[in-house]
């Protein structure tokens, strides 16, 4: 625990981590768990409310590993796969993470993120970390030698102060320590904007299917179906910022429409109520410059946010919480190793980011939807991609090899694509008729 030093009201602990969402209570348990003091700072009180609440199987052993598994499950809506729905094929796809090439990961949850985010913080707390919330830092300053200063408001105006050998950075979106540094870079290969609210009475999936991920590609984007376990359903339209710029009004308003420009999901939602006012938010696909530092490191959405399709922002930022947790330890007991122990750490949460990247940035073509709607398993091939889905991206995985063979798929599909294009267009090649 942390101890207030002799004479002062600055707070000394080993690891300062600012921000309490699913990264920064990982981490923070993580840490007290192996003997470090920790101070684990947040800006809100918990429960509140955040978007984002379908996990991976592969969340399930960090959820062991962290003994919360029980705790999530009763508050969960179990999730065994994916439904794609396309208005460019007859039939929805359905895609069971048990059919996958790992088949012990084969279900989920879905979950309210105000429910789930307590259970992390909490445990965070019963692990050894002091948790204070309600308190937005606002100063750092690294220190020669090592370290790092830090203060913060409380919401009743009175300040706090921390001496910390080490900073964990995980305040998601607001970013700090990227802004504060200027590691913050606009992610241009996929610029996405959200309009999404919560509804009652929406048409789900049949038994045991009923709390499965359904994604619809409309038009315009993509939009996500998530079914919670307090029979409220999550929807979010997904589509360019430009979208959303031709917006006119109100922001309820234009998220009905673009909802009634997807048939298959209007009929699922016409006997749905919204429960509230539609929420908006901008282009919000971003990464950095570097994720580590000498004494911090960036973890979870405060270092990258990519684009949710795979429901992958969870997932990842838990698992760079426990691959933070481990450089953390080094750069503290053995600082000769640190640098190493910084660039081992943002190679593998960079390259399991990577892994989901790909498919993402090519989510709304065509080539990906037709391989996603008319499924197979040619050597496995298959089974590999469910299992990324759920969340296998370590670098030793044995899916690696028919990744590349699906990726291969891809392109000759894509160049057939254009190809055929092409002999549509040129006088010389186009088919006599």
């Amino acid at each position: 625990m942390a101890q207030a030093s002799v004479g002062t009201t600055e707070e000394i602990c080993d690891v300062l981590v600012i921000g309490g969402g699913p990264a920064g209570s990982t981490i923070a348990a993580l840490l007290a768990e192996r003997g470090k003091s920790v101070v684990l700072v947040d800006k809100d009180h918990h429960p509140r409310f955040h978007i984002g609440e379908s996990l991976l199987p592969f969340n399930m052993p960090l959820f062991d590993q962290l003994g919360v598994r029980e705790a999530v499950e009763r508050v969960g809506m179990p999730k065994y796969g994916i439904e794609f729905v396309s208005p460019h094929h007859p039939q929805p796809s359905l895609l069971e993470f048990g059919d996958g090439w790992n088949k012990a990961m084969d279900y989920s949850f879905q979950v309210r993120r105000s429910d789930f985010d307590h259970i992390l913080l909490k445990n965070a707390t019963a692990k050894g970390a002091r948790v204070i919330e309600g308190c937005r830092v606002g100063e750092l300053d690294f220190l020669e030698g090592g370290g790092a200063r830090a203060g913060g408001t409380m919401e009743d105006g009175g300040t706090r102060q921390w001496r910390a050998r080490f900073v964990v950075d995980a305040t998601g979106r607001d970013t700090f320590l990227a802004n504060r540094l200027k590691l913050k870079q606009r992610n241009r290969r996929h610029e996405s904007a959200a309009i999404y609210g919560h509804f009652t009475n929406a048409e789900r999936l049949p038994g045991k299917t009923e709390g499965n991920i359904s994604i619809f590609w409309f038009a315009k984007g993509w939009i996500w179906f998530i079914p919670l376990s307090d029979g409220t359903t999550s929807v979010g339209v997904v589509c360019p910022p430009a979208v959303i710029k031709e917006r006119q009004g109100d922001v309820t308003d234009f998220f009905r429409h673009l909802i009634e420009t997807c048939p298959a999901l209007q009929a699922r939602l016409k006997d749905a109520t919204l429960t509230g006012p539609a929420t908006a938010t901008g282009n919000y696909s971003y990464g950095t410059d570097r994720m580590s530092g000498d004494g911090y490191i960036l973890i979870g959405d405060a270092s990258t946010f990519i684009d949710p399709v795979f429901s992958t922002g969870v997932y990842l930022a838990m698992r760079s919480a426990f691959i933070g947790a481990d450089a953390v330890v080094t750069c503290l007991d053995q600082p000769a190793e640190a640098k190493a122990a910084l660039k081992k750490f943002e190679r593998e949460v960079a390259s399991g980011r990577d892994r989901f990247t790909w498919f993402i940035y090519r989510i709304t073509s065509p080539a990906i939807r037709n391989l996603f709607m008319a499924p197979g398993n040619p050597f496995r091939i298959g089974e590999a991609v469910l299992s990324l889905l759920a969340g296998d991206v370590a670098s030793d995985s044995p899916i690696r090899s028919r990744i590349l063979m699906f990726k291969a798929i891809y392109y000759a599909k894509t160049a057939m694509v254009k190809l055929g294009r092409l002999f549509a267009r040129s006088p010389i090649l186009a088919p006599r008729t």
